[in-house]
């Protein structure tokens, strides 16, 4: 079928609403006719070229939801009229990685930038007889998608698409960086440092697991206001600004974890998170940078006599056919704000003014909305 994308054809240019040619559903396939796409970060970092992908074009977006149109042979639990969320991690559930209850690493993600399809190493996108890749084997930024059933966890149907969109990564990845990697404990003190899409949801996790002080760290006086709203108790502009104040607030015994969630990472973020976090601490980098970077500061001296630690994380550091249907049950209870982490919605058409508005600190998160369907 033909469908429009958001498609990025060269880097550091504007995303291109252009014509694909989407591709039916193979073995393990199916297709599916979004309600909404996240706009994330991650796709921004796509877009810069600090995230290389195989080759351009590219439709972006790998954070959406919708309702199965189309299903190809071999498929299991899944049939039309599912509602779904397209996780952008796969979680096939027999790699090694599965196996060892790592769904969040499993090894169908090794091609997440290569565009091809995980039945069968061939490109379900096509541009004028050409591959297109799709983003995570997502490419969201279509109001049509051809997935692998390893990307897509079947929701029941009283969510709204629209935000349980969300939860294919932003969501997702903030709370669990709070609660699984960074085990938060009841009477901790958590620092999150960038309150976007993920880092809002590392301050609910937080909150939600019972820190005693929730700080939340952004140069953005309208996202520090959210934060309160979400659970955060202390908020600053800075980690600079934080530190003589952390200590004060914990007694000189900082921070049991140190969540990094800006927009872009840099090297000289790790040791300011170090100096926030206490004796026997961790700092978790959730945050991305460009894929060449290798340069941190970092006191090994500190590190080795006052045993931190310094953990990277994926997806929260749990699988989405764990994580995804817990979150949801959370939302329905309460305890999980949703509907409030969306700040303005878009067409398609207006996807580059959603990516100004995310550069220019308008947004927790913007996402596109495609048509007026009833899902």
């Amino acid at each position: 079928m033909k469908t429009k994308a958001a498609i990025l054809t060269e880097i550091d240019t504007d995303w291109k609403i252009d014509e694909i040619e989407l591709g039916d559903p193979v073995f393990g396939e199916v297709q599916v006719r979004l309600a909404a796409s996240g706009l994330c970060h991650s796709d921004a970092h796509v877009a810069n070229g600090s995230s290389p992908v195989a080759m351009l074009p590219v439709v972006g977006g790998h954070e959406g939801a919708g309702v199965v149109t189309k299903v190809g042979p071999g498929v299991v639990d899944l049939e039309e009229g599912d509602h779904v969320v397209l996780a952008f991690i796969p979680a096939c559930g027999t790699c090694p990685s599965c196996a060892r209850g790592l769904q969040n690493l499993c090894d169908k993600g090794a091609g997440l930038l290569t565009g091809q399809a995980i039945s069968d190493g061939t490109y379900r996108v096509t541009k004028d007889g050409a591959p297109v890749v799709q983003m995570c084997l997502l490419g969201t930024f279509a109001p049509y998608v051809t997935v692998h059933q390893a990307s897509v966890v079947k929701i029941e149907k009283d969510i709204p698409l629209q935000v349980a969109a969300l939860l294919g990564c932003g969501v997702s990845t903030g709370w669990g960086s709070a609660t699984e990697i960074g085990d938060t404990r009841a009477g901790d003190t958590v620092v999150i440092a960038g309150i976007g899409g993920v880092g809002i949801n590392s301050v609910q996790g937080a909150a939600y697991a019972g820190a005693c002080h929730v700080v939340a760290i952004d140069p953005v006086e309208g996202k520090r206001k959210i934060a309160l709203d979400c659970g955060a108790t202390h908020t600053f502009s800075s980690m600079e600004e934080a530190l003589p104040q952390l200590g004060e607030l914990t007694w000189g015994t900082m921070a049991n974890t140190v969540i990094l969630t800006m927009g872009e990472i840099k090297g000289e973020y790790i040791q300011q998170a170090l100096s926030l976090t206490g004796k026997g601490g961790q700092v978790i980098v959730t945050a991305m940078g460009p894929y060449d970077q290798v340069a941190t500061d970092l006191n090994l001296f500190e590190l080795t006599l006052l045993q931190k630690r310094v953990q990277g994380a994926i997806f929260g550091g749990i699988g989405p056919r764990t994580q995804i249907p817990k979150l949801l049950n959370l939302y329905r209870s309460g305890a999980l704000k949703l509907e409030e982490l969306v700040t303005t919605t878009y067409r398609l058409e207006d996807i580059n003014q959603g990516y100004k508005d995310m550069a220019d600190g308008k947004n927790l998160r913007g996402v596109v909305v495609y048509g007026d369907e009833d899902y």
